[in-house]
This record gives C-alpha cells, structure tokens and sequence, in this order.
C-alpha cells in the first residue's frame, strides 16, 4: 500500500512481548507479500491465528472457462444472469458467476442480498468494484464501509465477509488476480508516495479505523486456494473467530477507492487508455473512464480512434452514464463489451460524425486490460447477445 497506518493497540517495539491486562500475551502475525521483501502489516491476535478443528474440501463454483473461438468481439448483458428476487439469498463470495478468465486474472459478477460466509483467497488479491448498493465489508483489520462506486481492495489472504445494506440488492464487479493490485509504479515515488500527476492521492483511499472484535468460537473459513488442477477450495473450521486483532500497523490493508474521485487526465486532443488507469496487476491493468470534459482542439475527435488490441483484451464494464461510442449497440447499465486482441475496434457506426462538437462526455465504465487472452466463464457464455459482433457493419444511425 501507499503508506503506513496504526490502528488499535500495539506495543512499541515489533518482535516484542505484548500482553493483555492478565498478563497473557498477545500472538503477532506478520501478512507481508513476496516472502518479506515487500509491503507488510503486523496484526496482534488475542487467540493463535493458525489454528484449525477441523478441515474439508470446499467447491468454489464454477471456474470452468472456455476459448474465444472463433475470435470475435462480444457484448454480455451481466444483469440476465441474476432475475427477479433470487439476490435476496445470494451473497457476495459463493453466489460470483465467472464472465471472464485467463491464468492472471478472473472477472465475476454477483447481485446479493445476503450477508457471506467469512472468506480469504490465497490466491491473489481482489478488486470488487460497487456497481450499486452499499454495505460493510469486515476484515480481520477492521470494518470498511462500502458505497456505490467505491473499488473495494482486498489483499491476498484477507480474511472478510460481506454485508449488504439489508433490503437492498448489492451489485459487485469482481476482479481477482493471481498476484497483487496496486497503484500503477508510474504515479509513484521511489519510496511509494502518490505523486502530483497522480489522478488520485492518500487522501481519497480509505481503510479501516479501529479493530474489529468478536468472542465467537468454532466459526468456518472458506479459502479460495490453489490446487493440484487448477483452483480449489478448502472450508476450516477454527476454535476462535479470526476477528480477535486488538491492533495492527504497516502498509498492507484493505482499502476503499470510490471512482467519483478519480481525476481525469484530459487534452486538447484524444488521450489514450493509459490516462484512464487506476490500478495494475500482474499481466492487466484496470482503467475507469469518468465524467470528463473532452478534447478541445477546434478540430478534435472526442470519442476514441480505431485501434487494433495487438498486446491485449480490452473488457469494457459500463456503470453509468451514456457511451457515446456504442450508442446503438444496445450497450447500457451492466453491459461489458470484450474486444479481443486481434481485432480492431472503436467506434460503432455514426458515433464519429455524432461526437464532434462536444465538450463532455458524461459516461462511466471500468475497463480491464490484460496481456494474455481470455476466455469465457460459465457466466459470460450464458449472457452472450449474440450479435454484437455485427454492429460495424451496421448502417449509419
């Protein structure tokens, strides 16, 4: 993370003997990332963290994925895989329906009502951006309150769980690495501080503000994990609740961003995807495109020139808005469009001639690009429109 934060209590000098007010001690758990030689927090445990009673396989859904073949673009209408009131008993980490996968990183998307199991996936860290709704999200280092528009940045084994506001569907576009997410290296300094030509700074990410404790004991853990085939999943059951952190410091912790202070990078002509970024993974990067004044050359084209996807997939997730360059396409409100490297794409018939002139675009997605292919989830298959992949070829509207 960006930098350190102190949260609860903690005892002057790390590594030493910290004890409660009967005199037992404290256990300190060090989660750092790349084998202590990068961002680290110590958390202190009122029980020993490692603990299990009891231990069984857990089957984390269907993680099947099958090729983009033939290769064509493609426009998946995510809201028609969740109908009517089903959300109610669904919740955040079992009820994810895979879109989109390759061996870096998995997009899911899930509508929930119900509060999650506790949760950790030791697999990579977890990007969930708030399509709408709100709630709590619990982490074994404190509550995060969560908003419509917030990105939700879990660390790789995080233990959490969701609570959606009650009564009120919480829609959640889940990205998961099989590395970490962090700020892009080029808005930071050498020591890791958010730079002036950053489009956000410390001050817009959010984490937890004191430690969050419970008594409960035999409580059950699902960890997303790997496998000897792929990816699996373990279900614990441990003595004592993970939430017993009376305090913690360092700079690893879940945090929350949320997109409406994201500042636009903008010009006097088209500026390319990379101002739009937000976060970067291992082999991806994540991009939002917000409400923004456009190109004000005299003769500037606002909306995006043809571009061929040598290097990347470009997954487009529309959140809000209106996109001025698939107008007439049916994209609108949970639409994601896949444009697979190979194929040049831009702007659909007519928006060209339709965008000259303006001074803003009023339009909200979250674009996520990545380096190698990537393939259909059992999700993605099942809300295909199936004619998308036609609409260059359309007449002018």
């Amino acid at each position: 993370m960006a930098y350190y934060r102190q949260v609860g209590q903690i005892p002057p000098k790390r590594h030493t003997q910290f004890r409660t007010g009967g005199g037992a001690l404290y256990y300190e758990e060090l989660i750092g990332e790349e084998g202590f030689s990068s961002d680290s927090s110590l958390l202190y445990h009122r029980h020993i963290p490692s603990a299990i009673r009891e231990a069984a396989t857990w089957e984390p859904g269907d993680l099947s994925l099958s090729p983009n073949h033939p290769l064509i673009p493609r426009h998946l209408l995510l809201p028609a895989l969740f109908a009517g009131d089903e959300w109610k008993s669904i919740d955040v980490v079992t009820g994810r329906r895979l879109v989109l996968g390759n061996d870096d990183v998995r997009i899911s998307y899930v509508v929930a009502g119900a509060e999650s199991p506790l949760y950790r996936n030791a697999i990579g860290d977890e990007c969930v951006y708030v399509e709408s709704g709100a709630g709590l999200v619990e982490t074994v280092f404190g509550a995060l309150p969560v908003r419509e528009g917030d990105y939700v940045v879990l660390p790789r084994a995080t233990t959490h769980r969701w609570l959606p506001e009650s009564g009120k569907p919480l829609c959640a576009y889940v990205i998961e690495a099989n590395s970490h997410i962090a700020p892009p290296k080029r808005y930071l300094s050498r020591f890791g501080q958010l730079l002036e030509h950053a489009p956000y700074c410390e001050r817009d990410l959010h984490g937890p503000a004191e430690p969050l404790l419970s008594e409960q004991t035999d409580v059950e853990v699902l960890v997303k994990h790997r496998g000897p085939n792929g990816i699996a999943g373990t279900r614990y059951l441990v003595p004592h609740h993970p939430f017993d952190v009376v305090g913690w410091d360092g700079c690893l912790y879940p945090y929350t961003f949320n997109i409406s202070d994201f500042e636009p990078i903008t010009g006097r002509v088209h500026q390319p995807p990379p101002v739009h970024q937000v976060f970067e993974g291992n082999k991806f990067v994540i991009c939002n495109f917000v409400p923004r004044k456009v190109d004000y050359h005299p003769l500037s084209v606002p909306v995006p020139y043809y571009h061929s996807n040598v290097d990347s997939d470009e997954v487009m997730f529309y959140c809000g808005g209106d996109y001025e360059a698939r107008k007439g396409t049916g994209i609108g409100q949970g639409s994601i469009s896949l444009h697979p490297g190979g194929h040049a794409h831009g702007p659909q018939p007519g928006a060209v001639e339709r965008s000259l002139g303006k001074e803003f675009f009023d339009e909200l997605a979250v674009m996520v690009d990545t380096f190698r292919p990537l393939q259909l989830g059992e999700g993605g298959i099942a809300c295909d429109d199936g004619v998308y992949v036609g609409s260059w070829s359309r007449a002018n509207s």
